[in-house]
């Protein structure tokens, strides 16, 4: 019998597996947001994104996560996605928990994200984790259907 393999990849937007898992994220979220989703769409990019994870089990990518800089001591945190069949297999918090290794790698001291109020999946995710509500920032700020979480960490993790 062989051995289950988890690999965890460093990489960018570029990335052949992190670009078709965010294609099954897009159709969700089209989905998920309804008629609010070209609006959250554009806030979506991957283009610009050159810190992006990818989770492999046993070679198949089946989950990512990515961040980009907010201000000099903040990352945002973008395109969490994981399989539908891989849920509940902590894929997810891998994901985020090594978007979150490597930002603190580079110097960051916390995070930020949005999320939207029917993902229910990723607000319990991002709890579960130490992320805290706050305010919403940016293109966000006074949006109902959005949440936005923050969580700060010890930079000597």
């Amino acid at each position: 019998m062989e051995a289950l393999t988890i690999d965890i990849v460093r990489t960018d937007a570029t990335h052949p597996d992190f670009q078709e898992l965010v294609k099954f994220l897009d159709a969700d979220l089209a989905i998920r947001d309804g008629e609010d989703h070209d609006f959250y769409h554009q806030f979506n990019s991957i283009e610009s994104l050159k810190n992006v994870v990818v989770i492999f089990h046993n070679k198949v990518a089946v989950a990512c996560g990515a961040f980009k800089p907010y201000d000099s001591t903040t990352i945002e945190i973008k395109r969490m996605y994981t399989q539908v069949q891989s849920r509940g297999s902590g894929f997810a918090q891998m994901a985020l928990g090594e978007v979150e290794k490597w930002a603190a790698e580079l110097g960051y001291l916390s995070a930020l994200l949005e999320t939207g109020i029917k993902q229910p999946e990723a607000i319990a995710l991002y709890r579960k984790l130490g992320y805290h509500l706050r305010a919403n920032y940016g293109p966000y700020a006074g949006l109902k259907t959005s949440l936005c979480f923050e969580k700060k960490w010890n930079h000597d993790r």
